[in-house]
């Protein structure tokens, strides 16, 4: 049955583009008074320009943008401490962004918009090159790996309708497209950055590809490693890459690819407030580790059939292993020497693996109905997910990384997810001003858990309970867009999104904890309004309004006159704001000097999230929902002369909570509190020697100022987590 429905949706839109005629579709740099209209996968979008900023064109590849709210990110022309993955300033211009920085170097990228949570990005669909590759998108959707940014040729961020294409998510998706040696046109090139910055950093990325008649390849070696801002939070990366591409004829191309990432960091732990006043560098944990190796094989197949059809086909997979090891206590506990023992207390180990492998198949057709022309895109996907869970091992005594136990872990669980979707959407254009884009999409999902939760005091095994969850649904939308100008426009789009159940929710422990068998998947929409565009060639924005529904949010509840506790829909939150970006060019409005730029920019978000009226626990009703600043502005100027470019970013977050029930006092171990506002300006400037000789340098959080962004109940912390005072770095970068 439901392989039938995906297929039919498959069948529906090959048929309906065969029969029918192609748009003409253009792409213009920043500078060209005509509307962007499509690209297809491996175009860099503003190779000929300076722009890092602007909203995706109607048309990416296989894949609908029109309507949507969206951003664009070309890494090549991003002010900013690249090198380091440091979001604030890479993402500076996309309002609405909220970063988690609490760990060395940007290894775990923790992003969220609309009052969501940043916990590991894990409301937003993340992928690579358009496939998966978080964790488990649908039972556990934390991001554990994200790619070199060096390594990055540009970020697609779609928020609200993306849910239509992609699948869970109430935040949006967003895309990591790497470089694959399309845009070499030579048949060999060698690129390399190298990196030096405080507390011991050290990156050295280097990358050979290239072109000659079908074939183009690119691959690429990053390893980075530095000391950390604080004590005891050493790290190393290591990530490795390589992409073939062989062009059978000019219709029909075959892409492998390979990525594999290695990444160990010392956890530093969590402060309480007093701590972080005293000093913020300071720890008191010295033998937790964190480790993680990622694996993403991939096959693209791309397919223009004629000039009417483009499709492609990708078959990917995640091969990924999580390993921690700690002494997981309160901060207010000291790990130190067992006077028993005179040794270290046994720390904990907990092992994930992930073992996913999927295929999406999408195409798009162009055509016409008499006069109007069309766009219809439509695809499908098959999808199964296992991880294997292994915690509360009992390890060693010692202080280096070491995952070996004694004895069994007490859990041992295996997680399953599988998933069957379609989805189909189509732009209507009424008129060369008017389009009208209806989606719907088609999910069938089924999630399961066995295994054993625990020991009990006389070793016997506590099994799970024997829980799986299978549903299908329909969710839809509709995008629109109307075109005052040639270059600016109204857009509003309406599309539903849900969140399916995570594993945790199928892992409650059945002596202390029951699981509703009615719990159902968040539900809920987004809804956008905006308007955005260009005047002239100086002034670019993009200012809109939204709100956010989430319903049936899971959570615990104590029933009355229970003595468990049930995993349940708790409730809903509503969610409201502005998302605004504006960027004016002053030299460009005023003057005709090409010597000179002086560039103005400001992305500001305004959130009210909040816990509706009908949420179950009474404690958290009409409050504001944790990890939501209701305030994000950040903004700079770019100025440049001739070859030197010199920009001051300030990026300011309002305080948020770090519970629902909005405790403004701390907690004695730093887990619960208000979190505070802060404001943090960085320096960034770049000399280009030649077209391929570039040195880069900055300083992030000039003022040295202290500040944190979360407060974490387990890892990485517990407690407050301090993020890095003052540091600077240096690249140079040369192509060959």
């Amino acid at each position: 049955m439901k392989l039938s429905a995906a297929r039919f949706i498959l069948q529906f839109v090959l048929t309906l583009g065969l029969s029918q005629n192609i748009i003409g579709q253009t792409i213009k740099n920043d500078t060209d008074s005509s509307k962007w209209q499509s690209m297809k996968d491996v175009t860099i979008i503003g190779r000929n320009s300076k722009s890092d900023y602007q909203p995706m064109p109607e048309i990416v590849g296989t894949n609908i943008y029109a309507g949507k709210k969206s951003a664009l990110i070309v890494l090549e022309n991003v002010q900013g401490n690249i090198a380091n993955n440091t979001m604030r300033q890479v993402l500076a211009k996309v309002p609405g962004i909220h970063i988690w920085e609490s760990d060395p170097s940007g290894i775990q990228i923790g992003i969220a918009a609309r009052g969501l949570s940043p916990n590991r990005s894990w409301e937003f669909n993340i992928r690579q090159n358009g496939y998966d590759i978080s964790a488990d998108p649908f039972g556990y959707p934390e991001a554990y790996y994200n790619p070199q940014l060096q390594a990055v040729q540009r970020i697609e961020i779609v928020r609200g309708q993306g849910a239509l294409q992609y699948g869970p998510q109430f935040g949006g998706m967003v895309n990591y497209i790497l470089k694959n040696g399309s845009e070499i046109n030579k048949p060999f090139e060698f690129e390399t950055q190298q990196t030096i910055g405080s507390n011991g950093l050290i990156n050295s990325f280097n990358a050979i590809g290239g072109k000659k008649g079908k074939i183009n390849y690119y691959t690429f070696y990053d390893q980075r490693n530095g000391d950390g801002w604080r004590n005891n939070s050493e790290f190393f990366t290591k990530s490795n890459f390589g992409s073939f591409t062989y062009k059978l004829n000019n219709q029909v191309s075959v892409t492998t690819e390979w990525m594999h990432s290695h990444i160990r960091s010392q956890q530093a732990g969590g402060l309480t407030d007093t701590q972080i006043q005293q000093d913020a560098q300071q720890s008191s944990r010295s033998r937790n580790w964190f480790d993680i190796t990622w694996t993403t094989p991939a096959v693209t197949i791309q397919y223009e059939i004629n000039n009417h059809i483009r499709w492609n086909t990708k078959i990917f997979g995640t091969i990924g292993n999580r390993n921690s090891i700690g002494f997981l206590q309160a901060i207010t506990i000291k790990d130190s020497i067992n006077a028993a023992t005179n040794q270290y207390n046994n720390r904990v180990v907990n092992l994930d693996k992930y073992r996913n492998y999927g295929i999406e198949s999408r195409i798009l057709s162009n055509y016409s109905i008499k006069k109007m022309k069309n766009t219809v895109s439509g695809g499908i996907r098959l999808y199964t997910g296992a991880t294997h869970r292994l915690a509360d091992g009992k390890g060693s005594t010692g202080s280096n990384y070491d995952i070996n136990i004694s004895g069994l872990y007490p859990r041992d669980i295996i997680f399953e997810s599988n998933n069957i979707a379609g989805f189909i959407e189509n732009i209507f254009r009424f008129s060369d001003k008017f389009y009208l884009i209806p989606g719907i999409r088609y999910e069938w999902l089924e999630g399961r858990a066995s295994g054993r939760n625990g020991l009990s005091s006389t070793g016997d095994a506590i099994n799970l309970q024997n829980i799986t969850r299978s549903r299908s649904f329909i969710i839809g939308g509709i995008g629109s867009e109307y075109h005052l100008t040639k270059k600016t426009e109204l857009y509003a789009n309406f599309s539903q999104a849900y969140r399916p159940i995570q594993f945790a929710n199928l892992q409650a422990p059945p002596t202390t904890d029951k699981i509703d068998p009615d719990l159902k998947d968040a539900r809920g929409f987004n809804f956008d309004i905006g308007y955005r565009g260009k005047v002239k060639n100086y002034l670019q924005f993009d200012i809109s309004g939204y709100f956010l529904q989430y319903n049936n949010r899971i959570g615990s509840i104590t029933p009355s006159g229970a003595s468990y506790r049930l995993m349940t829909n708790v409730g809903a939150s509503a969610n409201k704001g502005i998302e605004s970006y504006i960027e004016f060019n002053v030299m460009r409005a005023f003057s005709k000097s090409e010597e000179i730029d002086f560039t103005l920019f400001s992305a500001y978000s305004y959130t009210d999230a909040r816990y509706s009226g009908d949420h179950k626990d009474a404690n958290t009703k009409g409050k504001k929902v944790e990890n939501a600043p209701q305030d994000i502005l950040r903004t700079g100027i770019n100025f440049g002369y001739k070859k030197f470019l010199f920009t001051p970013q300030l990026s300011f977050v309002g305080h948020s909570f770090s519970d629902a029930n909005n405790m403004m006092a701390s907690s004695a171990n730093g887990n619960v509190g208000l979190i505070p506002s802060y404001t943090i300006t960085d320096l960034t400037a770049s000399y280009k020697f030649s077209k391929n000789l570039n040195l880069k340098a900055g300083i992030n959080n000039l003022w040295d100022l202290r500040y944190f962004t979360r407060r974490a109940g387990g890892y990485p912390g517990p407690g407050a987590m301090p993020a890095d005072g003052r540091t600077f770095f240096l690249s140079i970068s040369a192509k060959f």
